[in-house]
């Protein structure tokens, strides 16, 4: 921290900062102490750290803190003059010793005077305990300690005090707002192109007006005129070759001008970008101890190797990887990790291994989570999904290893029969993988009974920049996030399916249904062709073909966030801007698939438009059939499909309502007899309605006595049909006399 910036601070906001540094070099030191408890080095590192701190703590005067590092002090300068071994209980005790050291350095500056008082007794009995650890190690030592090695007994520089950078203190606020500013100068730095290629087609039509200019030369010497009209002519030709030459060093300067503005844009973007980044070590310095202290309570040995500590990860991305990493290291730990005894009956060393591991790839942040213990039992979970009824023990036979292992991550999904302190809640996976689609990413699970099981979480570099693909729906440009994307392909209409009344595509084995962007972005359908742009999207087994007009490449995109007065927009999360400066929505790929399960299930989701052979499209007329009995509404819904009529389906009156106020519809085929909203009360509201006052409605009930039907008449139907006497051409031949044939030609001329 540079001294100007010291008198921003009190010293006791200082001595935090102190205790901050000093703890986590006190921790990480203790836990390597543990696997080698005569290291001088290490010695030496907590000596100082303890010393360091003990000092700070007098200058505020918290006595307490002054006392307790002095004991800890005075342990580490025991074990360095080889009095004592400090082993695991030790390095227990003295762990405590850390965290009381850090609670204390953690109260509020109001109520630090109560560890000098109500508290002092506290830190007097950790005091005593650690004066006793010399005592019992100096009883039980019966061997010399053996001599250290030359490497051992020099010490090492601690890296926290060796380094000469400069520290500042910047909000995180202020760092994004740096990161945007730099993403708009990004841009804007491409708003000189145009100038440059306008300044090269002004050059190229001057070199045209020079040649017109010589040809129109000779062309006059041929016919001999006279000097005068030389002269001009040839005061012309130098006046166009000045301004050409001028031109052409503009374009010049131009060119340069855009070349180092964007690479300086670049810089300055991808300084800002870096000054996000924090090593990945910043992040897990916890894990250590984490793990060490929960394998001890669970009468287990097991090691973390920690790989990639300095792959630089943003700042956002690693404070939110937090949870879901603690959730991944219990379950290996308490799940995977084998106890000692059982690891060495199978030919496995006593102490497992967990392996945490962040690295780049391809563009991405990729994490690995990986234990060398038991693994999954397939056929474990297999028999759990059918325990818990959550599907049938048929479908659970033919489901894959992927399809089985997704059902861990459901909420209160857990293997374990009993609940314990550490697990047994279903509360966890869960965790992992909402916090995963938070920042627009996705954890796969893979495991080898017996041998390993492996979480791989893979999530963008920064949320501050979106590598995404751009498509065009009704006419707009949308920014779809590659990594929440299964595939994106032209479709040729004769691949289209129709099942169950839905248009479907084989994607990789799998039918998908279809649907329309425009249905759900808005706008309207564009130019149908004979093939279709297709985005996959959705979670396994809840895959969707999302149609778009077409599609415009890949892009970086630099997020803008949402002004927080408009709330959650419906199946937008952000903004970004183009290259030419042209703003575009990014699609919240979530929020879109739950959209058109909203529409599936609601029997509200519109056909692909579809094309004649000659090119000219025909509307085929659209019927909303409204009825709670499934078989009823099946059998109209079919009879109307098979007449060629695009139907769609309500489930009562209240679905109705809600779909004919938002889609448009040539008529309404409803029952009277339905929950949450009658028939009579649906058209009553129809008709009260002035866009919809003059929408046909046919009632079909199986009340067939005249007040029934004088009612329904009555409330605004244009046509009343019984149930239990209409026959298919009766209905069918009812819908054309109220609304015509199934397709409606369009225009001519």
């Amino acid at each position: 921290m540079s001294q100007n910036n010291l008198s921003d601070f009190s010293m006791f906001e200082l001595f935090r900062q102190e205790a901050e540094n000093q703890t986590a070099i006190l921790t990480q030191g203790l836990l390597a102490l543990e696997n080698n408890p005569t290291a001088a080095a290490q010695l030496e590192a907590l000596m100082r750290a303890a010393h360091s701190l003990k000092g700070a703590a007098r200058i505020v005067g918290l006595d307490a803190a002054v006392r307790l590092a002095h004991a800890m002090e005075d342990c580490f300068v025991a074990a360095q003059k080889k009095k004592v071994v400090l082993g695991s209980n030790a390095t227990d005790l003295l762990l405590h010793g850390v965290d009381l050291l850090a609670t204390i350095a953690h109260t509020p500056e109001h109520g630090l005077a109560v560890w000098n008082n109500e508290k002092a007794g506290h830190v007097d009995d950790m005091v005593t305990v650690l004066r006793t650890i010399i005592e019992e190690e100096l009883a039980e030592s019966s061997k010399p300690a053996p001599p250290a090695t030359a490497a051992e007994a020099k010490p090492e520089p601690d890296a926290r005090l060796a380094t000469h950078d400069r520290v500042l203190r910047v909000t995180a606020e202020n760092l994004n707002r740096l990161l945007g500013l730099a993403g708009e100068s990004l841009v804007e730095s491409r708003w000189l192109n145009p100038y440059a290629d306008a300044l090269l087609r002004l050059k190229r039509q001057q070199w045209r007006l020079s040649k017109s200019l010589e040809e129109l030369r000779e062309t006059l010497t041929a016919r001999h005129v006279d000097e005068r009209t030389h002269a001009r002519l040839n005061e012309a030709q130098q006046q166009a070759a000045a301004c050409m030459q001028a031109l052409a060093d503009r374009h010049t300067e131009m060119q340069l001008f855009v070349r180092r503005s964007a690479h300086l844009s670049h810089r300055l973007y991808r300084e800002a970008l870096a000054s996000r980044m924090r090593p990945f070590a910043d992040g897990v310095q916890g894990f250590q101890r984490l793990v060490r202290d929960l394998a001890r309570s669970l009468g287990k040995e097991v090691k973390l190797e920690i790989l990639g500590d300095t792959t630089p990860v943003d700042r956002d991305v690693l404070e939110k990887l937090e949870a879901p990493l603690t959730h991944l290291l219990r379950n290996a730990v308490d799940h995977g990790i084998e106890k000692p005894d059982a690891r060495q009956a199978v030919g496995k060393p006593r102490a497992g291994l967990v392996r945490l591991e962040a690295r780049h790839s391809a563009g991405l942040l990729v994490i690995l989570v990986q234990d060398d213990g038991r693994g999954i039992e397939i056929e474990a979970v297999r028999q759990a999904i059918v325990d818990r009824k959550l599907t049938t023990a048929e479908v659970a036979a033919r489901m894959g290893e992927e399809e089985l292992l997704a059902f861990l991550f459901l909420p209160g999904f857990s293997m374990r029969d009993n609940v314990t302190e550490v697990s047994g809640r279903g509360v966890g996976l869960d965790v992992v993988q909402n916090m995963v689609k938070t920042l627009r990413g996705h954890v796969r699970l893979s495991s080898e009974p017996g041998r390993s099981t492996r979480f791989q979480l893979q999530l963008p570099l920064t949320l501050s920049v979106l590598r995404a693909l751009l498509a065009e729906v009704a006419g707009e440009p949308y920014a779809f996030p590659l990594g929440r994307i299964h595939g994106a392909r032209s479709v040729s209409r004769s691949e289209i399916e129709m099942l169950e009344g839905r248009e479907h595509i084989l994607h990789e084995g799998q039918r998908i249904g279809l649907v329309a962007a425009n249905q759900i972005l808005g706008g309207s359908a564009a130019a149908a062709g004979d093939e279709l742009a297709v985005l996959v999207i959705g979670g396994h087994g809840k895959r969707f073909g999302v149609v778009v007009d077409k599609f415009l490449g890949e892009r970086e995109l630099v997020v803008q966030p949402l002004d927080s007065r408009l709330g959650k927009v419906k199946d937008i999360s952000a903004a970004a801007l183009m290259p030419d400066g042209a703003p575009v929505l990014i699609v919240d790929v979530e929020d879109m698939t739950r959209s058109i399960e909203l529409l599936v299930s609601g029997g509200r989701l519109g056909k692909v438009q579809k094309t004649e052979a000659g090119g000219a499209a025909r509307r085929r007329k659209r019927v909303l059939v409204i009825d709670d009995s499934l078989t009823v509404r099946e059998l109209e819904r079919k009879l109307l499909d098979t007449r060629g009529y695009e139907v769609e389906v309500a489930v009562d009156g209240m679905d109705g309502w809600n779909a004919v106020r938002t889609q448009p519809y040539d008529l309404i085929v409803s029952d009277v007899d339905m929950p949450r909203m009658d028939g009579i009360e649906l058209v009553t509201l129809i008709k009260k309605d002035p866009r919809l006052k003059s929408l046909p409605v046919m009632i079909v009930s199986y009340k067939d006595r005249e007040e029934d039907r004088q009612r329904g008449l009555d409330a605004g139907a244009d046509y009343y049909l019984t149930k239990g006497s209409f026959h298919d051409e009766t209905l069918l031949a009812a819908v054309a006399e109220l609304i015509g044939e199934a397709e409606e030609k369009p225009a001519e001329g």
